[in-house]
């Protein structure tokens, strides 16, 4: 590079709305011209949205070096598409599996990772009010299927102690993780699972981790659900307070027997959507997870908040397909409810 002659290129970097390009200056300071004849305006715009990236003229003029080649600008345009590959790259999420643990990673992640009991149960009917060991909780084995080079696709199988067989897909892209369940009943039994805990730990994201504090509640009042279609922050109002365990706060939607639900204390109020999440502890960045169909929404006592999706007792021989989606996103509550209505219009209000 040091024997061409290149122009300075202005280089900008669009995703979402234009932002600049990090390193770009001093990138761009190794490739300043080093002749003064110039002739053809041309310049160039590099433009990146999503996995898509190309390199376009505009219409603002620069002048180039009667040696600009061909194989310069290809160079160039190389350069440009490596730079925009490691600036897409420091913003997405990869995956984790250490023992029982889904790990969510990454540099924009608050506390730089966020780590789920997945799962932590397979859970029995008429659950409200009875012993969790002795009745709700059910034995279950979870094994990896695959997990790719790249950290952004893992593949489990849960087997249940009645038969029941459960594939994950979990997917991780640039600011959410996808999920996708596929429960089927070999036997010729239906299935007495009804429902499943994806714990998810979020004590350093909210800045109330154990490291900070022996508060296991503190970072409650940066916790929300939506009720009446507005955000509440917890503790919401009509906080209960009785259970057979304590404390905690269950939250049951319309469509589920409230006999059927984690038996912590149960609010009255019922959500208006299957979102649940937090803030970041500087509240630039949201936490949020639902899935389709969901059980009920649940803050627990590790630290962690619950969507525990439905499964409802399957039939011999019957399959059913449960979605869900973990956000990681700017703090921008209109833009997630936008997101959320795209991704889940069952239950968005």
């Amino acid at each position: 590079m040091n024997d061409m002659t290149f122009a300075i290129l202005d280089l900008r970097l669009a995703i979402g709305g234009m932002v600049a390009c990090p390193g770009a200056a001093s990138i761009l300071s190794r490739i300043e011209p080093r002749e003064a004849s110039w002739s053809a305006p041309v310049r160039w715009r590099f433009v990146a949205r999503g996995k898509s990236a190309r390199v376009i003229p505009s219409q603002e003029p620069i002048f180039l070096s009667p040696h600009f080649s061909v194989s310069v600008g290809l160079r160039i345009c190389l350069l440009l598409l490596a730079l925009v590959a490691s600036a897409t790259a420091a913003d997405t999420l990869t995956l984790g599996r250490e023992a029982n643990y889904l790990i969510i990673r990454g540099p924009q992640v608050p506390g730089a990772e966020i780590r789920i009991n997945y799962l932590e149960a397979y859970c029995r009917a008429d659950s409200t009010d009875a012993d969790w060991v002795q009745h709700t909780r059910m034995k279950h084995t979870t094994e990896t299927v695959s997990f790719s080079d790249d950290k952004k696709v893992l593949k489990l199988r849960c087997k249940l102690e009645d038969g029941l067989v459960v594939d994950h897909t979990i997917t991780a892209k640039d600011d959410e993780v996808d999920f996708h369940l596929t429960a089927r009943n070999p036997s010729d039994k239906r299935s007495e699972a009804h429902w499943a805990q994806p714990c998810v730990r979020l004590g350093d994201f909210t800045g109330f981790g154990p490291a900070k504090t022996k508060d296991n509640y503190a970072y409650l009042p940066k916790c929300f659900i939506f009720l009446d279609g507005k955000l509440e922050r917890m503790p919401t109002r009509d906080w209960a307070t009785q259970a057979r365990y304590i404390p905690g706060q269950v939250w049951c939607p319309a469509n589920v027997p409230r006999t059927d639900v984690n038996p912590r204390p149960l609010s009255k109020l019922v959500p208006s959507n299957g979102l649940i999440g937090c803030f970041s502890g500087d509240e630039k960045m949201v936490f949020a997870t639902a899935w389709e169909p969901y059980q009920e929404l649940f803050q627990g006592v590790g630290r962690c908040l619950h969507s525990d999706f439905r499964l409802g007792g399957l039939q011999p021989g019957e399959t059913r397909v449960v979605r869900g989606k973990i956000y990681i996103v700017r703090n921008d509550i209109p833009a997630l409810l936008k997101r959320y209505q795209n991704d889940f219009p069952e239950h968005a209000k």
